[in-house]
Order: C-alpha cells, then sequence, then structure tokens
C-alpha cells in the first residue's frame, strides 16, 4: 500500500532535564525510541535538553556539532528509529563563541539541518524575572527549513516564535509545519506562550509546534513546559502538562490546504502596499540586471536588447525604500513607486 504523504505523526518529547549530562542524554534517547514505536515519524525534543538552562551552564555544557556526545546520540537516534528528529537544542561551541543551536537529523542518520538561535533571550521584568542570553551566546544569522517525504518544515528556538516576520519568511518558502524547542518561564509562559503558538499558525496558516522540558520546580530557571500544537485553524490541538511526558499530532496537510482554500489570505495580501521578505537573498541587486538606468528626461526610452540581461528592471527606482524589490511592473498596481514607465524602444544590433 503506498504511504500517505498527506499525514504524517508528530511526536514531541516534554522530558525532565537535570545537571547529570549523561542521565539527560540517555532520557533524551529513551523517550525519542517510545515516540518513535508509538508511530511518531517526525520527534523533537526541547531546547537546552543536555545542560540546565542558565547563562552560567551554557560553557561548561557545551559542544561542538556534530562530533560532540549529544550529536552522536541524536544520530543514532535518528538512525536506529528511522525517524526525522529535531534535536532541541544544546549550547554550541564554535570559532570561540557559543550558540544556542538545534541539529536536525534524518532516518538514515545523516545531518540534514543546524540552526542557531536567531533572537537571544534578554529580557527585564522587574520583580519577576531578569535573563540576559546574550552575556554568554552569540546570535545565528541564517533562515533554516528541511525537506520531509510529507512536507517542509521551518525551525526556530523558544524566543524566536515571538517575531512573527520569521514565521512569515517559513511560510513563504513553503513551510507547512513550523517547530520551536524552547523553554519558556513561569512569568512568560503562562501569559504568552498558548497566544504565541496560535498566533503563529494563524497567521500564516500552518501547524506550530513548541517543545518544552517538563517543569522542575527544584531549578534555578523553571520550565513552564506545557508542549504545545496549534492547527492551521490556530486551536490549540494536542497539550501537555507540566510532567514529564510525550504528546502526539497527527498533522494533516490536506487540512492546511482547505483552511488556506476556506480564507485565501495568500492571495489577498496587500503587497503593493507592504511586504515581507528575506533580506539574506532577497536584496534587488542580487535579482536583477542594473546596469542599466532608464533616462527620466526622454519622452521614449531606447536601448540595444544585448544591453539587458536575463530580466533587466525598467524603472528607475533602484535605492526605493519603500520598494527594495520593485519588478518593474509598475502601471496602476504600484504608483507609489514613483516611477511611470512610458513607451519603450528595444533595438537589436546588426
Amino acid at each position: 500500500m503506498a504511504a500517505n504523504l498527506n499525514k504524517f505523526r508528530l511526536a514531541l518529547v516534554q522530558m525532565a532535564v537535570g545537571a547529570n549530562k549523561t542521565e539527560n542524554l540517555k532520557r533524551a534517547a529513551t523517550q525519542i525510541t517510545e515516540a518513535a514505536k508509538n508511530g511518531a515519524q517526525v520527534v523533537s525534543i526541547p531546547e537546552c535538553f543536555n545542560s540546565p538552562y542558565g547563562t552560567k551552564y551554557f560553557g561548561d555544557y557545551c559542544e561542538s556539532i556534530p562530533d560532540g556526545p549529544s550529536c552522536q546520540i541524536l544520530q543514532k537516534a535518528a538512525r536506529d528509529n528511522k525517524i526525522y528528529l529535531i534535536g532541541g537544542s544544546i549550547p554550541e561551541t564554535s570559532d570561540g563563541k557559543l550558540y544556542n543551536t538545534a541539529t536536525v537529523w534524518c532516518p538514515e542518520g545523516n545531518l540534514l539541518a543546524v540552526h542557531r538561535k536567531i533572537h537571544l533571550f534578554d529580557i527585564d521584568v522587574p520583580g519577576k524575572i531578569t535573563f540576559k542570553e546574550s552575556e554568554t551566546l552569540s546570535p545565528g544569522n541564517t533562515f533554516t527549513s528541511f525537506d520531509t517525504p510529507w512536507c517542509k518544515i521551518g525551525l526556530g528556538i523558544c524566543y524566536d516564535i515571538r517575531f512573527a516576520e520569521l514565521g512569515m519568511i517559513y511560510r513563504d518558502m513553503g513551510c507547512k509545519l513550523l517547530v520551536y524547542p524552547g523553554a519558556f518561564n513561569m512569568t512568560t509562559g503562562p501569559a504568552h506562550i498558548d497566544t504565541l503558538v496560535k498566533g503563529r499558525a494563524l497567521d500564516n496558516q500552518v501547524y506550530v509546534a513548541f517543545a518544552s522540558p517538563a517543569r522542575d520546580e527544584s531549578a534555578e530557571y523553571v520550565a513552564y513546559a506545557n508542549s504545545a500544537v496549534a492547527s492551521p485553524w490556530g486551536e490549540i490541538v494536542t497539550q501537555a502538562d507540566e510532567k514529564d511526558t510525550i504528546i502526539y499530532t497527527d498533522i494533516d496537510l490536506q487540512y492546511a490546504d482547505t483552511i488556506r482554500k476556506q480564507i485565501p489570505i495568500s492571495f489577498q495580501r496587500r503587497n503593493d502596499m507592504y511586504s515581507v521578505h528575506d533580506n539574506l537573498t532577497s536584496k534587488a541587486e542580487t535579482r536583477f540586471n542594473q546596469m542599466y538606468k532608464l533616462d527620466s528626461k526622454k519622452v521614449a526610452e531606447t536601448f540595444d536588447i544585448e544591453e539587458l540581461g536575463k530580466k533587466t528592471v525598467l524603472c528607475r527606482c533602484w535605492e526605493s525604500k519603500k520598494f527594495p524589490l520593485c519588478d518593474g511592473s509598475h502601471a496602476k498596481h504600484n504608483q507609489r513607486c514613483g516611477d511611470n514607465l512610458g513607451p519603450v524602444i528595444i533595438t537589436k544590433s546588426q
């Protein structure tokens, strides 16, 4: 019987994390195996699954990627259980810097992706919590997604979920599921995490998963737990309590497509008025030939076809901050660009 590529089972491992790194790794491997035996095809474990969460611990628990002991455990777990494994995150050391880093492993045990936390958790809520990851960590500077037989999955870590633009970038990359291993605390967790999970799902009409460690009231940093998955309709469909547990969600991609057809916001956005774009790869200078500039004083422009590249924008707004991705198609749809292209005469050299 042919495999069903419209549905797959996601497991979030809400494991207890303590000060004993060896025990943390053993617990992760055991619970990953349990999730796979219960039918999970994609598994995520929590942020900082090998270490207590705290800036003073990161230097002692850090490892290199992919040859450290935590990665070796993850690689074996993915390969032995034939699953896609999102390895929560670990403190990573690289070139004298520390990062909060997630790794992704395929069923063959190959490293598919590495995501360094983009937005560092620096907050100060007077009388409740002050935390500054930037005291020891450096931020990542790349978007991270990976392909599975079912869909593309976008990846963030904890505080990354607060930034709606990141989810929008992943949506535009074609992701149908966003996964955020995280460890919200007892101040921000009860107040915000459910809203954020639902909000990112509703904004982008995707499934969103948040994988937390279990709550340990004796820890210096107490995780709220309550791992959750929200549907493209913006509702929590699966949620844990505070205990050490595994939760399962059947991700239904046809349902996601149905929601997008019923409420077609992807076709209704006013891209002529606003946009969110990937600055790493979508800068205008990397997309078009900018060597030819139109002369605004001419009634009709004349240029040789050989002067043009494969794709040339016929406008004068290269430096426009309002339209950095202008594609030259102005007319009534893009009047605010300030460039109304008149007649064009194209010649060809003999």
